[in-house]
């Protein structure tokens, strides 16, 4: 899943998703807190698999996973691509109303538009890119 698009929280909650992401994110979705400042979204096929890892963990350290499951919520796409993005999750992040929808390969990240805006201008500084690259050995 790629790219980012700008759009807006309507009145009663909801949040429509880009035909580009909704193919890979499905109908059928699960949307929960990031270790970043926004939201991030998982296909159910991504959730099941984070579901198996989890399970595979020892289960003294399963508790760790706490904050992402008791804050995900199963989101379903209505006909216009609009899905109710739950005031609990807008709030752990303060989306207000303009919503950057990115794509970050295998999952789709909901961020505060200005937030987005200011991080993606450090991260594709030339300096960032070129570590980048180099992390990456390209």
């Amino acid at each position: 899943m790629t790219g980012s698009y700008d759009h807006k929280i309507d009145d009663k909650g909801r949040l429509f998703i880009p035909s580009e992401l909704r193919r890979e994110l499905g109908e059928v979705f699960h949307v929960t807190i990031s270790n970043e400042d926004c939201l991030t979204a998982y296909s159910n096929e991504s959730w099941e698999r984070f579901l198996e890892k989890v399970r595979a963990m020892p289960i003294r350290k399963q508790p760790k996973m706490r904050p992402f499951f008791s804050n995900a919520a199963r989101c379903e796409l209505d006909k216009q691509g609009r899905f109710l993005l739950p005031q609990k999750l807008r709030e752990r992040i303060g989306l207000q109303k303009d919503v950057a929808v990115v794509g970050l390969g295998t999952v789709v990240q909901f961020w505060d538009s200005e937030m987005f805006r200011q991080i993606n201008e450090q991260e594709t500084s030339k300096e960032n890119l070129a570590d980048v690259m180099d992390e990456l050995d390209f």
